[in-house]
């Protein structure tokens, strides 16, 4: 027997709350301890530990989150089609969707940046490793902000909903809003669900418990439905009909005879009758409630004749009160023993019966003496039990018609449809944004088809088709020729853009006009000469000669650069003297960047090469605030 229970779901934190619980959690178990005389290898190894260890972590809390969350494909069509009503399930999924794929992006930069880490020169270069590692995935959890509330949302209105077993014995009570619905469920149960004289009170789903023949029993209370189509019905609705539709239960449908629900008797009927094939292999009965305002005999005769004919078609009416408490117990004991011999019978239909009759042993009693006292079997027995072997064996199955036509049979679809005769053969128009997809349709197609081919015919017969090098197939040779070549060039220019979410620059609106002049001064001023052609920009190409492009000179670093290209430090720079101030610059910033690698977030410095207070001898108990 499968049972649901949401409450166990785990508390989905928000972006913020999740990165700040994994960052300290990493920062408290893996502690920064790092010496000037420790090799770079155990540098590396401190910071791979870091960065797998916070991988992990967030690795257990999303696939904890994931498989805490029900599974629309795996749990009960009744909990899949609620939560579709009230969640949407299309977003259901994709937040989901978007955690897993969270997950795997972390694991995939765990696993790049450990890689990159065994390769780390110096500390420097490590601590920066593990800096944008552990970036990056705070980075990718702070966008699944939105999916994370949107679950937790979800997770609270779950927490919140009544522990429903779809598969056990279940009475379903039903009805127009405010016909007493609540008011029977309190009173056949220990539930306690709030009653008012308006309607749709009641706005979600309600379970009571209650015991019948030594079993429990669960009665479930919907909200008031609406007589009109199913498109137009709202969520609140929507969950009443989604309990009819997959819980195997015993309707109860209220009837409000006194019609102070605000809807007519005919009206009800009109529902019952709308709603009907939702009750399809259930047992079904009808409660006509408030018989202590009016009684069924104080009715109309045209009110009578509605009700004598829900009685000819085998539904049971019985009138009930839930303030006088009159016809309760008769309508939970005809409800209860209804749907107790449909649940034997479909258990007698099943496989499995043959297990459980083979287990049973029945006693047969020993001769006493030489007479022959066989079974005695009443006439009436005998004659019942005839005429069903004559009505199982009269009966015919599709299955019988599928054998004896064989290729030529047609599944008819349509068979066991519960509508007039008349109308089982009608063609169901099918809709698309609005309208008719028949409406469409050329009801001329197929004469036009055929005109089409008999032009063929003519053609072929007058050998329209016979010449091989005529003007259209050349004509189509050069477009399949001139295509193929599209499709080639196509080709090489996807190949060669290897950045395929590369930008393409922008030139502003609003772009400040400046002149050639203004331009030119400025271009001087950061000692760039122009061209002889009069331009700034570089060529891109190579020369084209050889001793062109072996011509090269050396700067002051002896470093091998081209002639025609300024070196990176150099660029953008006036003179020597500006030069050497830049180059002081840049070591003094190095010299104060490797410093501080040794800090940071998390870092702990000791001055101290081993303190003896903190790393020799066992701790024991007692305070730890001395230092």
């Amino acid at each position: 027997m499968a049972t649901y229970n949401f409450k166990k779901i785990i508390v989905v934190p928000s972006a913020k709350d999740f990165v700040d619980v994994i960052l300290s959690k990493t920062q408290r178990k893996t502690p920064t301890v790092v010496h000037r005389h420790y090799k770079i290898t155990r540098i590396r190894q401190f910071y791979m530990r870091k960065v797998k260890f916070t991988q992990q972590n967030y690795h257990d809390k999303l696939t904890q989150i994931l498989n805490d969350f029900p599974k629309l494909d795996d749990i009960h069509p009744f909990y899949a089609d609620l939560m579709n009503v009230l969640y949407d399930k299309d977003h259901y999924k994709l937040a989901l969707g978007q955690l897993n794929m969270a997950r795997h992006l972390i694991d995939n930069i765990a696993r790049d940046y450990t890689r990159l880490l065994k390769y780390g020169d110096s500390l420097y270069r490590c601590k920066q490793l593990k800096r944008a590692a552990l970036g990056r995935m705070c980075t990718i959890t702070k966008r699944q902000g939105q999916s994370l509330e949107y679950l937790e949302q979800v997770r609270q209105h779950l927490s919140r909903l009544p522990s429903i077993d779809p598969n056990t014995r279940t009475l379903l009570v039903c009805g127009f809003p405010n016909v007493g619905k609540s008011s029977f469920l309190n009173k056949v149960t220990r539930a306690d669900v709030e009653v008012e004289p308006y309607a749709f009170t009641t706005k979600s789903l309600f379970v009571g418990h209650m015991d019948y023949r030594y079993l429990r029993w669960q009665v479930v209370d919907t909200p008031g439905i609406l007589d009109h189509p199913l498109e137009e019905r709202n969520t609140i609705e929507m969950q009443a009909i989604t309990a009819l539709a997959h819980l195997r239960a015993a309707v109860l449908y209220i009837l409000d005879i006194s019609e102070q629900c605000g809807h007519t008797i005919p009206e009800q009927i009109q529902l019952f009758k709308s709603i009907q094939p939702l009750f399809s292999n259930k047992p079904l009965l009808i409660a006509a409630n408030k018989i202590d305002i009016i009684g069924i005999d104080e009715l109309s005769d045209e009110y009578k004749e509605i009700l004598k004919k829900l009685e000819e078609e085998d539904i049971p009416i019985i009138p009930i009160s839930t303030v006088s408490e009159e016809g309760l117990v008769k309508l939970k004991m005809e409800a209860c023993d209804r749907l107790l011999a449909q649940r034997v019978g479909i258990k007698m239909k099943s496989s499995k019966v043959n297990d459980v009759i083979n287990r049973l042993h029945i006693a047969q009693p020993s001769e006493r003496d030489a007479k022959a006292r066989p079974a005695f079997i009443p006439e009436a027995v005998k004659m019942k039990k005839a005429a069903m072997e004559e009505e199982k064996a009269e009966k015919r199955l599709l299955r019988h018609k599928e054998e004896e036509e064989g290729d030529d049979y047609i599944l008819d679809l349509q068979h066991e449809w519960q509508v007039p005769e008349e109308y089982k053969t009608d063609i169901i128009p099918e809709i698309w944004m609005g309208h008719n997809i028949a409406d469409f349709v050329d009801p001329e197609i197929e004469a036009k088809l055929l005109e089409l081919e008999d032009e063929e015919k003519l053609r072929e017969e007058a050998g329209f088709y016979d010449e091989d090098m005529s003007s259209d197939d050349e004509e189509m040779r050069e477009i399949r020729s001139l295509a193929r070549q599209i499709r080639d060039k196509k080709s090489l220019i996807v190949s060669a853009r290897k950045d395929r979410n590369m930008k393409t620059p922008q030139v502003p609106r609003k772009a400040k006009a400046v002149s050639r002049k203004d331009f030119e001064d400025t271009m001087k001023s950061l000692g760039i000469e122009p061209t002889e052609q009069g331009h700034y920009t570089q060529k891109r190409g190579r020369s084209r000669t050889p001793v062109a492009r072996k011509r090269q000179r050396m700067d002051e670093s002896g470093r091998a650069t081209s002639s025609s290209r300024t070196p990176r430090d150099e660029s953008g720079i006036r003179d020597p003297k500006v030069r050497k101030i830049t180059r002081d610059l840049s070591r003094k910033a190095q010299r104060k960047m490797n410093h501080g690698a040794k800090k940071g977030e998390g870092d702990r410095t000791i001055v101290t090469l081993k303190p003896k207070h903190l790393l020799s001898g066992k701790r024991k108990k007692g305070k730890t605030d001395r230092r």
